[in-house]
């Protein structure tokens, strides 16, 4: 029985998606290196402001071997300041304009709830994913607009906003009520003919350190969509609040987590630091494709 449960956890489909008519195979699992053009984000080693500052960010994700580069123009963590939409633009185009211009085949992702931002920045800039912690729930019109774009989609579970999504967040049942909240977006996106969505459970959004780690527990459960599953765990405060640290010292923390997720599934992990996640790739790829073929 043992080994037939190998076969099961691990011979998976292949997962890919379409990035500006190239298709991106995700059945190998990829890492996705965040850069964060804001003064506010968590963890401040993550913060670049300066141009000279971020091309050098995305040239190390790039040198450290990221396969996407994740670029955020407004923080989102719990109690954030509001960003106007004209402030998050004026700190984003500068940006997509000279990575796109050093890099102009890299995959590129922005991470706004913003539809305008998003048309923006795929039209004018050739960004080939639209990451929105808040799965269209803060702007009626981020679903139209991801469909009338034709570009992958990262659907996110969040509860609330980020200015009270940590006010004490409630659930009979975590996991199937995020599995059931996306099931209904999915369903929404696909009458608008968007095919190209990942799953993001939305770790640290509306959720308690139980919560973080329930759903990790039964992460498995979110390959019932058949879609690439974005797993985001660097360095938050599941991890440091439960080990009595803080964001900066806890790469050993997120390190576990991922190799934990991607045991259970991950095609993404969306991370602050790149080679660490890259080497935990490697090696948890290696012992899958290990106990495959020593199944006797």
């Amino acid at each position: 029985m043992k080994n037939f449960e190998v076969e099961d956890r691990f011979l998976t489909p292949a997962l890919s998606i379409n990035c500006r008519g190239r298709l991106v195979d995700l059945s190998e699992p990829v890492v996705m290196g965040i850069v964060n053009v804001t003064p506010d984000s968590f963890y401040e080693g993550s913060r670049v402001t300066s141009l000279d500052k971020v091309l050098a960010r995305v040239e190390q994700i790039l040198d450290e071997g990221g396969r996407m580069v994740d670029i955020g123009a407004c923080s989102t963590r719990p109690g954030a300041d509001d960003v106007s939409e004209e402030e998050e633009g004026n700190r984003l185009w500068p940006v997509l304009k000279a990575i796109r211009n050093r890099w102009p085949d890299i995959l590129l992702s922005v991470d706004t709830f913003r539809g305008k931002i998003a048309q923006k920045a795929v039209n004018d800039y050739g960004v080939d994913i639209i990451n929105d912690i808040s799965a269209g729930m803060l702007d009626a019109s981020m679903f139209e607009i991801v469909a009338g774009l034709n570009v992958p989609y990262v659907l996110m579970h969040m509860k609330g906003t980020p200015g009270n999504m940590q006010n004490n967040p409630v659930y009979s049942d975590v996991t199937g009520e995020v599995i059931l909240f996306l099931a209904e977006k999915v369903d929404q996106l696909r009458a608008l003919g968007v095919s190209d969505i990942i799953i993001d459970p939305g770790f640290g959004f509306g959720k308690n350190i139980e919560h973080n780690f329930r759903l990790l527990n039964e992460l498995e459960q979110f390959k019932m969509f058949e879609f690439p599953l974005l797993v985001g765990l660097s360095r938050k405060s599941m991890i440091y609040k439960h080990l009595d640290g803080t964001p900066d010292n806890s790469l050993n923390g997120t390190t576990v987590l991922n190799t934990l997720a991607l045991s259970r599934g991950a095609n993404i992990l969306r991370v602050h630091d790149v080679k660490e996640a890259v080497e935990c790739v490697k090696l948890v790829s290696k012992t899958i494709k290990r106990d495959l073929y020593d199944i006797s």
